[in-house]
Formats: structure tokens, C-alpha cells, sequence
């Protein structure tokens, strides 16, 4: 599998390169990611659990920073295994262009190989499934490192809660928030 990908980030570079080598930061933003932990200045050691099609397993691994070039680019190597769902390994390549003082350019290229259960479900799912986390991962991203980098602040618990649905009052009655006539 091979995936590639440029996200503009409204930050200047040095603060998008702090966030992408901030273990709390990934951890956030990663999907189903359970740990981050710094075990050298280029070594992480990660745990997540991922879904792919019906497999669905608890993946631990290591991730490498290979050549950085702060805070221009890095080289990442990453290899995870979760048991009888199979393992994943792979590369990236990881770039940032400084646009303007406020905006940064990200890119990225990254090669994976999978083996196990994993590898029985097709290229077309996972490939799906990578481009979601991709996306999922910068979403959170953007929003964490603009967080940490303090220009924005930081998430409501009170914002995070959906809106609650109407309900109807007791016997059927409307509640006072619905409007007269709505069923």
C-alpha cells in the first residue's frame, strides 16, 4: 500500500514540527491510540487498537525517526504487531514548508506492508481504512498542535457533549422546548 498527502496547517513550521514530535500530542490525535511512550530521542514505543473490516485487534509497535532534519523533515519506520491479526510495517516521509509566518505545508508519503488476517481482507479495505485514519489523525492534529502552540484554546468539556435530543414531556405532552405543531 502506498499513500500520500499534503495538509495545510495554520501554524508556523516550528510549532507544527514540536507538535509532531510531541508523544501527548500523537497519543490525542492517533485513532484508538491507547500510548505514546518516548523511549529515545528517535524512538516511540505505541499501542492502538485498529479495525479493519471484521478484524479487529490491540496493535503494540515501535515507531523510528529516521534522518531529522529539524524542522524540516524526517524519515519514520514503523513496524506493530497484533498478534493472530496479522502485523503492519512500513515507511514515511515527512515534510514541512514554511507558506507563510502563520501557515505551514505538510507532506507526506508512507509505504505499508501487512501480513496475517489483515492481509486476507483486500488492498481496497485497507486502503480505505488508512485514508480515514490519515484524515482522522490531521483533524485532531490541526486542532491539538493550534491548541499547544496556545492560539486557540483549549477544548469545552461542555462543547464536546452533543445536543441532547427533544424528548417528550410526560403522557405525550411536548415538552417546552419543542414548537407547537411538531410531531
Amino acid at each position: 500500500m502506498e499513500m500520500m498527502g499534503e495538509q495545510i496547517i495554520p501554524l508556523p513550521q516550528g510549532a507544527v514540527w514540536d507538535a509532531l514530535n510531541n508523544p501527548d500530542i500523537l497519543k490525542q490525535c492517533i485513532p484508538g491510540c491507547d500510548s505514546v511512550e518516548k523511549v529515545t530521542d528517535n524512538e516511540y514505543k505505541i499501542s492502538m487498537v485498529a479495525a479493519v473490516g471484521p478484524v479487529k485487534a490491540k496493535f503494540t509497535g515501535k515507531l523510528t525517526i529516521v534522518d531529522p532534519q529539524p524542522p524540516h523533515s524526517y524519515g519514520l519506520a514503523f513496524e506493530g504487531s497484533g498478534g493472530v491479526a496479522g502485523f503492519g510495517k512500513g515507511t514515511a516521509d515527512v515534510s514541512l514548508t514554511q507558506e507563510s509566518d502563520d501557515v505551514t505545508c505538510l507532506t507526506y508519503r508512507a509505504t505499508a506492508t501487512v501480513g496475517g488476517k489483515l492481509a486476507q481482507i483486500g488492498s481496497r479495505l485497507i486502503d480505505g481504512v488508512a485514508r480515514k485514519m490519515a484524515d482522522g489523525f490531521f483533524t485532531k492534529f490541526t486542532a491539538a498542535a493550534t491548541v499547544a502552540a496556545g492560539l486557540a484554546p483549549e477544548p469545552d468539556a461542555a462543547d464536546a457533549q452533543p445536543e441532547a435530543p427533544k424528548r417528550r414531556g410526560w403522557f405525550g405532552r411536548k415538552s417546552d422546548d419543542e414548537a407547537p405543531g411538531d410531531a
